[in-house]
Order: C-alpha cells, then structure tokens, then sequence
C-alpha cells in the first residue's frame, strides 16, 4: 500500500457517497465553486487523517492528486469545511448519507439485503485530551477535594452487520446512562436499511419489552442474556426471557463480540477523543466518524489496516 493510495481511495469513495445522496449545490444562488459531495469527501479525508480543518486546506493545497481525485478547481478554505461540516452532519443528512454507504455496501455484495445477524452495542467515547496515566492520577488523590470524576461523556449506540463489520445505525447521544434508551431507535434505523433475521446484544438492552418490541413489531429474533435484576435461583418471569435462559448457549450469541471489533476499529483506526466541545458538535462529530469507518470498509481499506500484524503507521 502506497502513501498517496490510502487517501485517495477514501476521498474518491467518500465523494460517490457523497454525489448519491447530497445536492450539488446547497441553495440555487451558492457561488458554486465547490460542491457538496467534494466538501463531504473533504471531511471525511480529514477524519482518516486525523486532521484539523487547517490540516486539511494545507494537505490539499501541497497534493494536486487529491484535488483531481474530486475535481477541484480550487482549494476551499477551512472555515469552508467547518461550516459545510454544520450542514452536511446534520441528523436527518447524515442519517441519509449513511443509508447510502449500506447501499453501496449492497451494491458490491458486502452486505446481503437480509443480515443473517447483526449485533448492538453502545460505546463512551472521550471528550478529553488529557493522557490515561495523568487522569488516572488525579482520580488517585491523596485528598478527597482533589479527586476528579467524569460524569458526563460522549457515548454512542450502534448496529452492525457481524458478517462485514459496516455500521448499520448510530444512535448519538451522552452517558453515563443504560443502554436500553437507544434500542428502538437503533433497531429502527438499521430496518429502514436492511432486514435483520437475527439481533445480538448484551445485558445492557435485558427485557421483556426489548423481546416484545423486536420480535412483534419488528419481526427480528434476538439474542440477548436474561441477566438483568436481582440473582435468584427462580426462572424469569416474561416468556422470551425464559426462553433465553434455557436455551441461548445453543444459538450465535458468542458472535455478539464482533461489535466489539467494530467500537475498536472507531477508536484504534480514528481515534477515541472527540475534537469538538460542545453537544452537538460532538453528535456530528460522532456520525463523521461513523461515516469515515463505512467509507474505509467500501475501500477495501479496513482488513489492511486494522488486521495487518506489525502495522506501525495507517500508510
């Protein structure tokens, strides 16, 4: 894998993305010199890269491949990217826009119209930049008033496709909190998508009313552990939870994991910590990353570089 090959490949499938499902233009009288889907396969290349939007318009500037790649004319400046990131991350867009990686997904036979299974998981991201051992210091201090705590955070829920690793849906949101508030929005994201057959997901989403909602409603078996509630000895009291006590070790729940992988790809591949501070800006942050993930899987980029032992660099 070559230097230069990595980028353009994201940026070219981030801009079919792009053209799909965007306008060209956001209103009629815009000055039209850049695009829509130019400027979102800009921030998607900026989230590969780990960059700033001031990375990025230097990065453009110092690599006419990557402008011809898109069909630039001209290098947009950064407050260009960050004001097209305030549109183009919105959540009725980028819902649309990640629909549209799952249909490409289709397109080339990396997802089939029915998912066999697909898991749910939420995930914390963080909203600092402080290292681990610093933090983890302070929380250690001798004195009560200088213990420190994190009480809020970025989290997210998420569906994924066990078989091919893409996202299917992402719920944004704040924790600390259960993981059960994001199941229905979660699950009814992922449908208007694909048919599931099969959902796995870990105690966190543990009820009756989550069996009842898939099953009834939605016409998806699930998989989740009856673990929920005070231990007894006593069988639980709702039929499907019963039923998952005698007999989920004779399913596919241990493929559950493979969402796991894919909230270690997010954070190892593009990182942990969230740039942006406030709330929303964090939610549209979240959905780029997201984004940026399916649009490496459409790149055939994902198995080179999470998989490959002794990767020292994404290059």
């Amino acid at each position: 894998m070559t230097t230069s090959k990595s980028p353009r490949q994201v940026l070219f499938t981030a801009w079919q993305i792009g053209s799909s499902t965007l306008h060209r233009y956001a209103h009629r009288f815009s000055p039209k010199k850049f695009t829509q889907p130019q400027l979102f396969a800009g921030l998607v290349l900026k989230e590969f890269l780990k960059l700033d939007y001031r990375g990025l318009q230097a990065l453009l500037k110092d690599s006419p491949q990557l402008q011809e790649t898109i069909g630039l004319k001209s290098v947009p400046h950064f407050t260009t990217f960050h004001k097209a990131s305030r549109r183009l991350l919105r959540f009725p867009r980028a819902k649309r826009l990640l629909r549209a990686t799952v249909r490409a997904a289709l397109k080339k036979h990396l997802v089939k119209t029915k998912v066999r299974l697909a898991a749910m998981d939420g995930t914390g991201l963080e909203s600092h930049h402080a290292s681990t051992y610093y933090v983890q210091r302070q929380a250690k201090g001798g004195k009560s008033w200088q213990n420190i705590h994190y009480k809020r955070f970025p989290k997210m829920g998420i569906v994924c496709d066990c078989a091919s690793h893409l996202i299917l849906a992402l719920v944004p949101g704040r924790g600390p909190g259960p993981d059960i508030i994001h199941y229905q929005e979660a699950l009814k994201q992922s449908l208007r998508s694909v048919g599931i057959e099969t959902l796995a997901a870990d105690a966190g989403y543990d009820s009756e009313a989550s069996h009842e909602y898939a099953r009834h409603t939605c016409h998806v078996r699930t998989l989740i552990p009856p673990l929920i509630g005070r231990p007894t000895d006593k069988p639980p009291a709702g039929y499907w939870r019963r039923q998952m006590k005698s007999r989920l070790h004779l399913t596919r729940y241990g493929q559950r994991w493979q969402v796991e992988t894919v909230n270690s790809m997010l954070k190892r591949l593009l990182g942990s910590a969230l740039h942006a501070r406030t709330y929303w800006n964090q939610q549209r942050e979240m959905f780029l990353m997201v984004l940026t993930l399916n649009i490496m899987i459409l790149a055939a980029l994902i198995l080179k570089l999470f998989y490959r032992a002794g990767q020292t660099s994404l290059f």
